[in-house]
């Protein structure tokens, strides 16, 4: 064991000085694929870290204290009915705006905590693939039948993948479940509905701070009121957080009152929204850290911190991989990655089975953020992509990318997140071709 530790160790210092010694630093697209590498980590750091990875660490974490080992057991273990639990799995979405990524702390916390391992995966499928924010984008955008298609095949994905996985591993799964039979019924903490209160507020702050701008020239509707709003009506739900703070958590008013103090503070002297989001994270952070009336309340924040240790080192290094192969496309940006984007054009026109298996995989390693697929997507088919491959892009590229890879990886373990890649792209490319050829 020692010497293989050595050899992978020595081969990692090979692997590095070889690319060191003949990195084509004269070359302008390895030029730009660096700077788009860059690019996106930059982005990803500014857009998605704090507004998103952050909230949904501290809502994992929720599941990891708050919620009973009974409790996720009863909906998604072996005590749940089945279609109960693929139920609520597949439609998870509708409730979670998430990326690929913000889904990870969620997915391993209800896994940790004795999720069957086809709810599991079912519900880290179906939560990015089926956000309804992304769903009502892509029906306005790309058509109303790209719409009905993405929601029909997401959910069914969910159900499908979740239960070939629990099939192919159905013997870990029964002695899972055998295990879990003589689990005793624990009584909870405090009343269910105290707990989803303040887990659905943790949410509705998620979902309402991130909530995607409408399409250019969109100044009406219920979508843009809410976008135009969206501070006030999180910053409304932030109240709801301190009232359940003090009457659910039992945590000090005085203690909430100076965060909340420190939040307002912020808010009127920076006109950037990510200063009080950090406040208000660092200020609830340090509320529950010196609580003394519940231990659970530090351990809640200790179990977020968990998370972030075991994620962000994964995600980061994800992310730079997914800018340098595939570029950096977000906003007005488009910075094309060591893999040319005309090459990725010209190989999804039609509807053949390799040009919807190559969307794909294409979808499956490169990052989407929340909503971002849509305006990729439009432009790849105003380039001549066919929309066969465009919804196998849209079904296997928002639930997956090669950050979440990496993590999936580090729950699960490599072979069952082969499995799982491997299910999503032969069901993306399925589908694409069904569609491709109706439409």
């Amino acid at each position: 064991m020692e010497r293989k530790k050595e050899f992978t160790i020595l081969g990692w210092i090979i692997a590095v000085f070889v690319f060191a010694y003949f990195m084509p630093i004269e070359s302008s697209r390895f030029k730009e694929a660096i700077m788009a590498m860059f690019d996106l980590a930059k982005w990803y750091a500014q857009e998605h870290v704090i507004l998103c990875l952050l909230p949904a660490f501290f809502i994992a974490g929720v599941i990891a204290v708050f919620v009973s080992k009974g409790a996720i057991m009863k909906y998604f273990g072996a005590k749940a009915k089945k279609w109960v639990a693929y139920s609520i799995a597949s439609v998870s979405g509708t409730i979670l705006a998430v990326c690929s990524c913000t889904i990870l702390p969620l997915f391993s916390s209800i896994h940790k905590r004795g999720a069957g391992l086809g709810p599991a995966i079912a519900f880290l499928y179906s939560g990015p693939a089926i956000n309804i924010l992304a769903i009502i984008l892509t029906a306005r955008i790309l058509g109303i039948e790209m719409g009905v298609a993405r929601i029909i095949g997401a959910v069914v994905f969910a159900v499908v993948i979740g239960s070939v996985m629990s099939l192919i591993y159905r013997k870990e799964e029964k002695a899972k479940r055998e295990e879990q039979m003589n689990f005793p019924d624990v009584e909870e903490k405090r009343p269910m509905w105290q707990t989803a209160f303040h887990f659905f507020t943790l949410v509705l702050i998620l979902v309402f701070a991130n909530w995607g701008k409408p399409a250019e020239g969109v100044t009406e509707g219920a979508w843009y009121w809410i976008w135009a709003n969206k501070w006030y009506i999180t910053a409304g739900f932030g109240l709801l957080l301190v009232y359940s703070l003090i009457a659910i958590l039992k945590i000090k008013w005085q203690h909430v009152a100076a965060a909340v103090a420190a939040i307002t503070a912020s808010a009127f002297l920076s006109e950037s929204p990510i200063i009080p989001m950090i406040v208000g994270i660092t200020g609830l952070s340090i509320i529950t850290l010196i609580d003394k009336r519940d231990q659970d309340n530090k351990e809640w924040t200790l179990s977020a911190w968990d998370f972030t240790k075991q994620i962000m080192p994964l995600l980061a290094l994800g992310v730079l991989a997914a800018g340098f192969l595939l570029g950096s496309t977000h906003g007005d940006t488009a910075m094309a990655g060591i893999i040319p984007n005309e090459w990725v054009a010209n190989l999804v026109g039609g509807n053949t089975i390799f040009a919807n298996f190559f969307a794909s995989i294409v979808g499956a390693f490169m990052y989407f953020a929340t909503l971002t697929e849509v305006p990729i997507l439009q432009g790849l088919l105003a380039a001549g992509m066919g929309k066969g491959p465009a919804l196998a892009l849209l079904l296997a590229g928002p639930s997956l990318s090669l950050p979440n890879m990496l993590v999936i990886r580090g729950v699960i373990g490599t072979q069952k997140t082969l499995v799982y890649v491997l299910l999503v792209v032969v069901m993306a490319t399925i589908s694409g071709l069904i569609y491709g050829g109706l439409f």
